[in-house]
């Protein structure tokens, strides 16, 4: 179904009146604002200084998280590495509105970690299942409980290691805790703190999701003159996103945009880039909103996601805000216009014109002027394009790319990706704008074969 007849989410966040679409930029500006960001840091840093309280970085870990056991590998490390006092703490899965689609994140999370690990030189068993023997997180759980931080940290990277091979034999434990009460005390203070996942990082007041965002903590740190024996290399780097004298033509890629999606935002014009230029055969697959599918959303998921979204546009290089959100009629008034596109291909350049207007010059897609600016930047006739908007010609194509998507892929998030070829190879499906550096990879690897 293209969009569920009682949406979850309320009508204010799946078709905001204009008033509200302008209300929510002001309160995402200042979430994304880089002088309002260090002025908080600086009062976070002042406030230290002032109470003699050493650098603390609290920790995250829940055990039957795949990204947990990632970023279990270099705790000590990391720990070793800063000048810092580092607070690990145990939690449970949040589920509920902030992690919606439970069971499929937990198959996609085992299925991401195993293709990543290689490429950042940690380790997945291949043998491990979606999640750990219960047992066998009981007895890990409760050996760590008993530690105290410094050993926790240190245990930390064996206990997970064993956990996930269902090694009994690394299981014993030297030493008994309460693990429903740590549990209960990690999970309260995430709440509190204001975050839901596991694998996260804590510091002055701002969220690190596991080996993914470790250097953006990592930078902060060093900024800070708190990275010993002066070292600068980062522990877990970002592997570059490169296709240069690459061959793709006998590969597929299918991608699979949101207009309505920060991620897919910033790393949209990166992706077409990418396959300009390895010429690999390219499918358009845009989806709807996940909150417009009935996905349930969260504001503390919805902050976190604009905030990491900036910090991950200034590493790659690309704007992002001021933002006017597009949801709800605008991006069905767009996507309307996505088969007349297609005809004249030019549906990549609308998309990629829509989304800059919403998410990096705050320009809204809300009214006729607006959405002409749009059009007509991408190359396409307003005059034309107002005869036809608002019709219902798109939505078998955009119901077929998302079901294609969740039915077929198993994800629901944006942007997704498919990459198909040659003969003999698995399709490789994979989700997230933090994703695009393992296509670009996979695309050589399988070029050379």
């Amino acid at each position: 179904m293209l969009e569920p007849e009682k949406n979850p989410n309320p009508s204010l966040m799946v078709d905001p009146p204009a008033w509200f679409r302008w209300g929510m930029r002001w309160q995402l500006d200042a979430v994304t604002n880089v002088k309002r960001v260090l002025k908080r840091r600086g009062k976070v840093e002042a406030q230290r200084q002032k109470s003699g309280a050493p650098h603390v970085v609290e920790y995250f870990h829940q055990l039957d998280d795949p990204y947990s056991h990632l970023t279990a590998q270099v705790l000590a490390r990391f720990a070793e590495k800063y000048d810092v006092t580092v607070v690990p703490h145990l939690i449970r899965a949040s589920g509920g509105r902030n992690q919606p689609e439970f069971e499929k994140l937990a198959v996609w999370a085992r299925r991401d970690a195993q293709l990543i690990a290689p490429h950042l030189g940690l380790d997945f068993p291949a043998e491990a299942a979606t999640r750990p023997d219960a047992s066998a997180q009981q007895k890990t759980g409760e050996m760590l409980a008993g530690l105290s931080a410094p050993d926790f940290i240190q245990h930390l990277k064996d206990a997970s290691d064993a956990l996930w091979r269902n090694d009994a034999s690394g299981l014993t434990a030297a030493k008994s805790g309460s693990l429903n009460k740590a549990l209960d005390d990690g999970s309260n203070r995430l709440a509190k703190l204001g975050h839901y996942s596991g694998a996260m990082f804590y510091y002055g007041g701002e969220w690190y999701w596991g080996v993914d965002r470790l250097f953006h903590l990592e930078d902060r740190l060093a900024s800070l003159g708190l990275a010993r024996q002066g070292a600068t290399q980062h522990l877990v780097p970002r592997p570059a996103i490169n296709v240069s004298g690459v061959d793709a033509s006998k590969l597929t890629l299918d991608f699979y945009p949101s207009l309505n999606s920060p991620y897919t935002s910033i790393i949209y014009d990166l992706t077409i880039d990418l396959k300009n230029t390895c010429g690999i055969r390219f499918n358009h697959k845009p989806v709807l909103p996940m909150i417009m599918r009935g996905v349930p959303a969260t504001r503390a998921k919805g902050t976190y996601i604009v905030f990491d979204t900036k910090r991950e546009a200034d590493f790659l290089g690309v704007p992002f805000g001021p933002m006017v959100t597009p949801i709800g009629t605008p991006t069905r008034r767009l996507y309307s216009l996505l088969p007349w596109a297609i005809e004249q291909g030019k549906d990549e350049a609308l998309l990629s014109a829509g989304l800059k207007q919403a998410f990096s010059e705050g320009v809204g897609l809300h009214t006729d002027n607006k959405m002409r600016r749009a059009v007509e930047r991408a190359g396409l006739d307003w005059a034309h394009a107002r005869t036809i908007i608002g019709n219902d010609d798109w939505k078998p194509l955009v119901e077929r790319n998302q079901d294609e998507m969740v039915e077929g892929l198993g994800l629901w998030g944006v942007p997704s990706y498919r990459l198909s070829g040659p003969d003999g190879e698995p399709d490789m499906a994979v989700w997230g704008q933090d994703r695009l550096w393992l296509i670009a990879a996979e695309i050589k690897r399988r070029a050379a074969l």
